[in-house]
């Protein structure tokens, strides 16, 4: 079974890392492929430029748990990076395999609003990253909601797709733009990223000018 976590990553930091293992250990998954985002369909678009955001996923993910791994196909793919086309993608190399998307629980609310959102669900489970509240969810969302929720982790493996399944993970309160800030600020982002990640955005001088 394998986990997809999309995002900008701009820049990665422990907020990703930590929730990720905890979903990695508790399905079991044989490996998870961290996916940055090439030209982000729904949001602004990265500050940093894709290289860069590259290498800071890459020194982060070194000497991490052996099933990170990183899947560039959306930085060498041209227009949008719609997830359903990645998607795709990757389970045409895993035609039999349980695929899993990662979300957290802001992007899952925003899934009616994402290119082909029905279609993901013929890809992939949607595993929901969730907070200790009961969050509202648009009428289409809590229709599917109704129709493919899952409390039992081992239906993720009985199927390959089309199942919607919530685990709690530890609240971590880090933001990539809280990062930012802090470095346009001039402020210490110790503990909140990995010191090899931390140490390249203070060589390349990223986020030190506002946007």
């Amino acid at each position: 079974m394998i986990g997809i976590f999309g995002g900008t990553f701009d820049p990665v930091h422990f907020g990703h890392l930590r929730t990720v293992l905890e979903v990695c250990e508790v399905l079991s998954l044989d490996e998870v492929r961290f996916v940055p985002c090439g030209i982000t369909p729904h949001r602004a678009q990265p500050l940093t430029a894709t290289e860069d955001r590259l290498t800071l996923l890459t020194l982060a993910l070194e000497g991490a748990d052996p099933r990170f791994r990183i899947d560039d196909r959306e930085l060498r793919r041209s227009g949008p990076s719609y997830m359903v086309d990645t998607l795709t993608s990757i389970r045409a190399e895993f035609s039999d395999c349980a695929l899993c998307l990662i979300l957290g629980i802001d992007a899952f609310q925003g899934l009616p609003a994402w290119h082909r959102w029905r279609d993901i669900f013929k890809l992939a489970h949607v595993v929901v990253m969730q907070r200790p509240f009961e969050p509202s969810y648009a009428d289409a969302l809590e229709r599917v909601l109704a129709q493919r929720l899952v409390t039992e982790r081992q239906v993720l493996r009985d199927q390959t797709a089309g199942c919607i399944y919530f685990q709690d993970v530890s609240q971590l309160a880090i933001s990539a733009s809280r990062i930012r800030d802090l470095v346009r600020q001039g402020r210490s982002t110790q503990y909140l990223l990995p010191e090899t990640v931390r140490h390249f955005i203070r060589d390349k001088g990223l986020y030190r000018s506002p946007g």
